[in-house]
């Protein structure tokens, strides 16, 4: 391979790659230069094609690193190798766009020279693009919930999936939480799909109450949130071998079921991912042998809707469903409202975490009174961004210990 310079030309399966600039850092803290995160992709490319490849991909470019701004970038660039595939997806908005879709190592160094971090496709092959095969199951714990919740939310997933003959794999999503992905058969909607989702979020609140919620409005969550609209149309998570905007330059990492226990989702960075998948392989190999029928969890669906549970609220660009429930938080439906402030609004999932445990610091007596869900980090995602929220839910704090501040917002 040869030396980094200005510009290094690396031949992969026949094909030329152009990284620029190879030794511009990209992750400062964990010392990961834009050539490292070409040759990361390389390592581990043939698990990184079997979570992304074949599939239309957003862009998630971070040019001057993960200190700076970021952006999503939906469509190709016009500037593009002609052996890099394309397909025309077609967005809730009525817009469209072609997006790359990456199939060889080659595709996947290519994207990295752009500083894609992250690999983020939709669930759905180019070849078909309005049917998914896959059922993402996203695990996203509110502030305060740490990783054995965590997994064991994830045990009643993997029990539920098991007792319909879903088979279920888990990744850890290179941020707090956990993804458990089960490929299907393309023969649903989007619609569908997410409808399925639904089902299984609410029967895993019904068997773990306290520890996981379907609840979509944050000021209702407890435990972790099993997010169903993750299946929604447009919607992406990053995908297995994923490198996440982290200062340790952390990665989504396929596991096995009997790892989830004893793991660290620390443990798995750009550093000790190469390594691990010479050593081990790919715990996802045989993602694609079966797939599997969605009507287990259709036939959930069709048992709650008969007992009066019908849909829950999409994400909000989203065009309101037939039986979809008023969409405003139901503290908006109260007389009394609930006390929340909004005390900071940041670029990243980092900064928003540390804002709160700032204000936490500042107002110690009444940080004392805060639940776990009562700190709020919202993820305000526009066309080609993403920034937070933190708000504080202060109900369960006394009034006489309630701060003041500029930034009071009751909702």
């Amino acid at each position: 391979m040869a030396q980094a310079k200005d510009e290094v030309t690396l031949e992969i399966g026949g094909r030329k790659v152009l990284v620029t600039h190879p030794d511009k850092l990209l992750i400062p803290e964990a010392g990961v230069r834009k050539l490292d995160l070409v040759n990361y992709y390389l390592a581990v490319a043939d698990g990184a094609l079997r979570g992304a490849g074949g599939r239309p991909c957003v862009l998630v470019r971070y040019p001057n690193g993960i200190a700076d701004e970021f952006f999503f970038q939906k469509r190709a660039p016009a500037k593009r190798p002609d052996w890099l595939e394309v397909a025309e997806i077609r967005f809730p908005s009525g817009r469209s766009a072609e997006e790359v879709v990456p199939r060889h190592a080659a595709d996947l160094a290519w994207m990295a020279n752009l500083a894609c971090l992250e690999l983020h496709p939709h669930p759905v092959r180019a070849e078909d693009l309005d049917h998914p095969d896959e059922l993402r199951v996203d695990l996203d714990p509110v502030p305060g919930v740490e990783w054995p919740q965590i997994v064991q939310v994830a045990g009643v997933v993997h029990e539920l999936l098991t007792e319909l003959g879903l088979k279920g794999w888990p990744k850890t999503s290179g941020s707090r939480g956990l993804h458990v992905l089960v490929r299907i058969q393309p023969r649903w909607t989007f619609d569908e799909v997410r409808r399925a989702a639904l089902a299984l979020a609410r029967e895993v609140e019904r068997r773990a109450p306290g520890l996981a919620t379907s609840k979509w409005w944050k000021e209702e969550r407890q435990g972790v949130f099993v997010d169903y609209n993750q299946n929604a149309k447009d919607r992406t998570v990053a995908s297995a071998y994923s490198v996440r905007p982290k200062p340790d330059a952390r990665v989504s990492a396929p596991l096995h079921w009997r790892e989830l226990a004893q793991c660290n989702p620390a443990d798995f960075t750009l550093h000790t991912m190469p390594s691990r998948f010479a050593r081990i392989g790919d715990p996802h190999a045989e993602i694609d042998a079966k797939p599997c029928s969605l009507e287990p969890l259709l036939e959930l669906s069709r048992r709650h809707e008969a007992e009066g549970q019908g849909d829950a609220p999409w994400p909000p660009h989203y065009r309101k469903g037939a039986d979809e429930p008023r969409r405003a938080p139901p503290s908006t439906a109260s007389r009394v409202k609930k006390p929340l402030i909004e005390i900071a609004h940041t670029q990243r999932e980092a900064e928003a975490i540390a804002a709160a445990d700032a204000w936490k610091a500042k107002h110690p007596k009444a940080a004392a009174h805060l639940e776990p869900a009562d700190v709020l980090v919202d993820r305000m995602r526009g066309s080609s961004s993403l920034s937070y929220r933190v708000r504080i839910n202060l109900e369960h704090v006394p009034a006489r210990l309630r701060p003041k501040t500029k930034t009071d917002k009751p909702s």
